[in-house]
This record gives structure tokens, sequence and C-alpha cells, in this order.
């Protein structure tokens, strides 16, 4: 199985995976930004504009989650922001064309709390760092709104644990008990946004 994880840019979806991940023995994490940095690296700077809009990068997300689908026994956990319609065809509905049993979660939450949490991952430096993510933010969230991108999960109010507890519930997953207290949880989010800052 393939845990697609859309949303908006801050909407949760690493964090989501990870959590699945710690509470999911021998799945894995296959993250398609790493495509487009890879991309991005091998292009001069003035010809660096959205990855996704690189028939490469949707041609290798689709390949890479292909050949792990078909040789890795585990569930594939993939946090991605896609909300061109065509792009999406291409990737999520693409793998399912191909065969694979691919769940779709676009986690939603409202404007203002998308910008909260993007000010929480600002590194005290506010929203300047997330400039790229609230300038497309309106435009994530009314795509994403659209009957293909369901199933739709709404987690204004849900911590990173219940979200990852609802995925898994509609995907058919059994999770791990959360033994985490809020401590422990706030550190392990915190390390787990600290090793996705990204200085390129």
């Amino acid at each position: 199985m393939i845990v697609w994880l859309n949303g908006p840019f801050g909407g949760g979806k690493t964090q989501t995976a990870y959590e699945l991940h710690r509470r999911l023995p021998g799945s894995a994490v296959c993250d398609p930004e790493h495509v487009g940095f890879g991309l991005h690296r091998m292009l001069p700077g003035p010809l660096r504009g959205d990855f996704q809009d690189l028939p490469a990068w949707r041609q290798g997300v689709f390949e890479v989650l292909d050949l792990s689908a078909r040789r890795y026994p585990g569930v594939l956990l993939v946090p991605m922001t896609v909300t061109d319609p065509g792009y999406f065809a291409q990737t999520v509905g693409r793998l399912r064309e191909a065969g694979h049993d691919v769940r779709h979660f676009a986690l939603l939450a409202g404007r203002e709390t998308v910008l909260r949490r993007l000010r929480e991952r600002g590194l005290g430096r506010g929203l300047k760092r997330e400039s790229f993510a609230v300038a497309r933010l309106d435009g994530c969230l009314e795509a994403l709104r659209a009957p293909e991108f369901a199933e739709h999960l709404a987690t204004d109010r849900l911590t990173v644990s219940r979200v990852a507890d609802r995925v898994a519930a509609s995907a058919g997953l059994a999770l791990a008990p959360d033994l985490d207290g809020p401590v422990r949880g706030r550190l392990r989010r915190a390390l787990v946004g600290v090793r996705h800052i990204r200085f390129d």
C-alpha cells in the first residue's frame, strides 16, 4: 500500500508521515521532494522554478514509487503537496493505473491554523522563512477541496497523533499505541522539523 499525504505547505504532511512510520512497523517514508531537490541542484540557478513543472519530476516520482511498491514489503508513506489535477493524474493516478493500492488523504485546515503552524516552524523568523508556502496557501486550500483530491481530513482540532490515527483507520492499518506524553511528543515533532529544514 502507498499512503499519499497531500495538503498545503505547513499542513502537517511530514509530521503525520513520520508519526505513522514510528507506529507502523515495516513502513518507509518516501519523500518526492528529494527528487525535486536533485533536479534543482542539476539546473542552473535561473532555471530553477517549481520542480513539479518538470516532466522529469513526475516521471521520476512515478518510477521510484512504482519500484518501491513492487519490491518493498511494507507500507510506503508519501508526504507531498500536489494540487494540479494533471500532475496528480501523472503521479497518484498513474500509480493506481499500474495496480498499486494508493490511499490518498488531503490534510486540510483553516487558513489561520496553517499560518500558525508555519509561524511555529519558522525558526523565530515568523513567516519570512515560509514565503513560498504563504504565497501558495489559498490556492492550495481551494484546489485540494475538489472531489478528485478526496479523502479530505480536517486537522484543525487534531493533534499529529490523532491525524495519524484517522489516516490509519481509514486505510485499514493497525498502528502501535501512542505512548508519548505531551513533552516527549513535542520534542519528537521538533526533531522531525529540524531534520527537514532546507538551506538551499
